[in-house]
């Protein structure tokens, strides 16, 4: 699934994304001096990150925009431009890391972004990633799809959500033995009074592509925010309801 992102307002209002990645590099158990391709890069916040733990790291996304912000504000590391689920690298890397990346991709092309992934590593080398898992912003998609159908629309999910068995089988048809796997709640804090709000025109858009006009994109959202109240408003603040899949695979 690819869109356009608004990369200054991911990179100001959605920091969290990359934060909460650092403590999926702790997976990695590589010696400095490895090479690591952090795939689905986006702004290259945690390229950063791999590079200054020793890693010889190199990004790889399909967004220009982010992409853009990577170049500029690290000129010392590689970023190239390219889709996760069609890529091949010049020779093989020690580790392939991914965060919040791998629900963006169609079910149908998990397959091949994981074919593209193990012949991107060296034998035995690592695979280390988090996206998110089964259940992951339930409370918010059940609001939006309820408040499509007030308007006589479908809401389509947009995104992929497996849990934990399905993808160590994906995983391990593929060439892959799974090392880790956990599946967990991590309730998320947003930012600022219309959080909610952001969040929804930031990373759900290609439902309301079937919404015929600006003002009902805008009730729709509306009317979804305000029925999560009660649940994701906590002490002024706004909140996401995410569940996160975080695993390592050793190529076999």
């Amino acid at each position: 699934m690819n869109i356009k992102w608004d990369a200054n307002k991911y990179t100001e209002d959605f920091s969290f994304v990359p934060k909460y990645g650092n403590s999926v590099i702790a997976l990695i158990d590589a010696d400095k001096g490895s090479s690591v391709l952090d795939l689905g890069c986006g702004n290259g916040a945690l390229t950063k990150a791999l590079k200054d733990k020793g890693y010889l790291a190199t990004g790889l996304d399909a967004s220009g925009e982010l992409l853009d912000i990577a170049k500029e504000k690290y000129p010392d590391i590689d970023f190239i431009q390219g889709d996760a689920t069609d890529f091949t690298l010049s020779e093989p890397v020690d580790v392939v890391f991914s965060n919040a990346v791998f629900h963006w991709i169609d079910q149908d092309r998990q397959k091949n972004m994981l074919r593209c992934v193990h012949e991107a590593l060296k034998k035995s080398g690592q695979f280390v990633f988090e996206f998110g898992g089964h259940g992951n912003n339930q409370k918010i998609h059940g609001a939006l799809k309820r408040a499509f159908s007030e308007y006589g629309y479908c809401y389509e999910m947009p995104f992929y959500f497996p849990t934990i068995g399905a993808y160590a089988a994906l995983l391990e048809k593929t060439g892959f033995e799974v090392h880790f796997a956990v599946l967990f709640d991590r309730v998320t804090e947003l930012k600022g009074e219309s959080g909610l709000k952001d969040w929804i025109h930031m990373f759900v858009k290609t439902p309301f592509s079937i919404v015929q006009t600006e003002q009902e994109k805008a009730e729709i959202v509306d009317k979804a925010a305000e029925a999560l109240r009660n649940d994701l408003f906590i002490n002024g603040k706004w909140y996401a309801d995410y569940v996160r899949i975080r695993m390592k695979a050793v190529r076999l």
